[in-house]
């Protein structure tokens, strides 16, 4: 696993004027909560912030906050960005509880595409999840899951109930019959053949 460390400092005061004045010095506003402390009310710079959301396994990985000669343990629970400017507006940040399970969302990353076979039969792949709330311990918690499409046939689907967990992680809520969705799917194609291989093709009579 890759280590992401994030740089921050204090703030006092609160609310939205203090947020937005706090913008317009290059930085970005953020919550700090969770374990046995009180949330604490911190501030980012707006670059260094930036670069890392860069990265996708900074969504999903235990974050070093430093804070002065400080450090917290936390992870990344929620972004809100300008809904036009390339901006951050505020980030929570949760602390990590060593012994306790983290609620959090892991990327998907569908592998081996170019190899499925229901591809190879003329299918199209659609993707119908990105990621997926997993809980685990946070020394368990995955950078993604892996999912290798190969023997994926024609008009075959992936469900939540299939997904490879590591160990130590599992789904953040039971999966019923109801709740087992598709996370993939292999279809075929629009206008496509009805079966694994067209029917030869008749010949008019005269």
């Amino acid at each position: 696993m890759s280590q992401f460390e994030l740089n921050a400092e204090l703030r006092a005061d609160a609310g939205k004027g203090a947020s937005r004045r706090l913008r317009r010095t290059g930085k970005v506003p953020a919550v700090v909560y969770g374990g046995e402390k009180a949330p604490m009310l911190v501030a980012i710079g707006h670059n260094e912030l930036t670069h890392r959301l860069e990265s996708e396994a900074f969504y999903s990985h235990v974050l070093t906050l430093k804070l002065g000669a400080e450090a917290e343990t936390v992870v990344l629970k929620d972004v809100q960005r300008h809904p036009f400017k390339q901006q951050v507006l505020h980030v929570d940040l949760q602390r990590v509880t060593a012994g306790r399970k983290l609620h959090m969302h892991v990327p998907l990353h569908f592998i081996n595409e170019d190899l499925c076979v229901g591809r190879k039969a003329g299918g199209t792949i659609s993707h119908l999840a990105n990621e997926i709330e997993v809980a685990c311990l946070p020394e368990d918690l995955p950078e993604f899951i892996a999912v290798d499409l190969t023997n994926i046939a024609l008009a075959q689907s992936v469900h939540l109930s299939d997904l490879p967990l590591p160990k130590g992680v599992e789904l953040a809520h039971p999966v019923t019959t109801e709740t087992d969705r598709a996370v993939v799917v292999v279809h075929r194609a629009h206008g496509g053949e009805e079966g694994p291989a067209a029917e030869a093709p008749t010949t008019p009579s005269a």
